[in-house]
């Protein structure tokens, strides 16, 4: 799926998407998940948690493929569950994208400036939220607590060769 169908995809699935949002998403595109794991019995620990604490949230595929270049997918752990997939198997996945596939800054920078063409933030709001991201050599963010609150985001970011599903 090209970058311009992901952004369009989510810019209707979640109207209420903050700079920050668009950020996250851009940036696992570009990245992946690398800034998530520090320790497997954490990530695992975590998952767990997640998983048993999953309440209601709205209708998701089971992935969203974030852009056919990179391979990057966001599996989303709702439609995961129900559809009774081993969670361990996601856990690895998600582990070895972690450890083995990694993205580029410059990569994050090209996306970034295809969805300032395609979103409906004003474009210097962009740059300046891109500025002090961009000096910090493109750390991962939260999602915003509007999106987190009307979406219940709850998704591991697998690169598509270590899913079997």
């Amino acid at each position: 799926m090209s970058l311009e169908s992901v952004l369009l995809s989510h810019f209707a699935r979640y109207p209420a998407m903050q700079l920050a949002d668009l950020y996250k998403l851009v940036h696992q595109a570009a990245l992946g998940s690398e800034h998530a794991v520090g320790d497997v019995q954490a990530a695992r620990h975590r998952l767990t948690g997640e998983l048993a604490a999953l309440g209601a949230g709205p209708a998701e595929p089971l992935f969203d493929p974030l852009h056919e270049e990179t391979g990057i997918l966001r599996v989303h752990l709702r439609p995961y569950l129900a559809s009774g997939k081993d969670p361990e198997l996601l856990l690895q996945a998600f582990l070895r994208t972690a450890s083995e596939w990694h993205g580029d800054p410059q990569t994050l920078e090209r996306y970034w400036q295809a969805a300032a063409h395609l979103s409906r933030f004003p474009p210097a709001e962009m740059e300046t939220f891109i500025q002090s991201l961009r000096a910090q050599n493109f750390p991962a963010v939260h999602h915003s607590p509007e999106y987190k609150r009307l979406y219940c985001p709850a998704y591991r970011i697998i690169w598509q060769g270590f899913c079997d599903f």
